[in-house]
């Protein structure tokens, strides 16, 4: 179906509540990722308010805020993985592509080399809503190009016509998407990704397994959650089956490496510990390389 969502409906929830996650993440002192708009965009639609702080391993504060904490910390872990698959990627690139861009504004607060040109693709009201708050707050940034387009659609059309260069190496980033697509969408997407890349070109992919998606929604804590929070996050996921995106990037000819959450959250001092956690340390962050 091609319904469309804003940033307070749909899977445009989505990305207010990895927003929100953002937030609370800002104020740690041990913060992965700063990201001063994350409140801003909050804020501005007057939902979660990311000041309020849950006590740590708190067991009687109700199932969304078990739901909330460990989620918090794998948000932390991931946007902190792609922020430096980014920054490694553009230094043989000079354009960055973020698809399902959300409320995420990489452009505005990462240190992009001079030249770098951001593209953001996503639905047209949330990039419409994410637009509104940067200039009201008077953001500006390098070349940040938003391309409001469906990507079950022809997005990369939409991305040429913003001045996207195909003949030039690009740092592609796919982060909290594929759960949401159609088998078919998600195979056009691999092979649309390809087709625009030139050698040298690298994408970062988050991988969620079908293993997940069960223990998820079967898990007590995510469905009396869902009812808490007035949104089931594992219903708007598409269950057809498909090939793993590790082994579809491989059969396009990318070099891929792939590592668990959980590992990486270890590395970086931030461990995925429990029983919603541990669902969340079995995804993958999946980076390629066109050779």
């Amino acid at each position: 179906m091609h319904d469309q969502w804003d940033i307070t409906n749909g899977i445009g929830l989505t990305a207010l509540a990895v927003a929100a996650a953002r937030a609370v993440e800002a104020g740690r002192p041990d913060a992965l990722v700063r990201d001063r708009w994350a409140g801003e965009f909050v804020r501005a639609a007057r939902s979660v308010d990311p000041s309020v702080g849950f006590p740590a391993g708190a067991a009687d504060v109700g199932d969304d805020v078990q739901l909330w904490l460990p989620m918090t910390d794998y948000m932390a872990v991931r946007s902190r993985v792609f922020d430096d698959a980014l920054l490694d990627g553009v230094r043989a690139a000079r354009q960055v592509v973020v698809l399902a861009a959300g409320l995420d504004v990489r452009a505005l607060r990462l240190p992009w080399p001079p030249g770098t040109t951001v593209f953001e693709v996503d639905q047209p009201r949330v990039l419409a809503f994410k637009q509104e708050v940067i200039d009201s707050r008077g953001g500006t940034s390098g070349d940040r190009r938003t391309v409001p387009v469906d990507l079950r659609d022809d997005w990369s059309s939409a991305l040429l016509d913003r001045g996207f260069d195909p003949a030039a190496p690009t740092a592609w980033l796919a982060e909290g998407l594929l759960p949401y697509l159609p088998a078919g969408a998600e195979k056009a997407l691999f092979e649309t990704v390809d087709r625009l890349s030139a050698p040298g070109s690298t994408l970062a992919v988050e991988a969620v397994g079908e293993d997940q998606v069960e223990a998820i929604d079967g898990h007590p804590v995510a469905t009396r959650s869902a009812a808490s929070l007035g949104m089931d996050l594992v219903a708007l996921w598409n269950r057809e089956p498909r090939t793993d995106c590790a082994v579809r990037l491989r059969e396009l000819g990318w070099e891929v490496a792939t590592e668990s959450a959980g590992a990486v959250a270890q590395e970086l001092g931030r461990p995925l510990v429990g029983d919603v956690a541990g669902i969340m340390a079995a995804g993958r962050f999946v980076r390629g390389r066109k050779a």
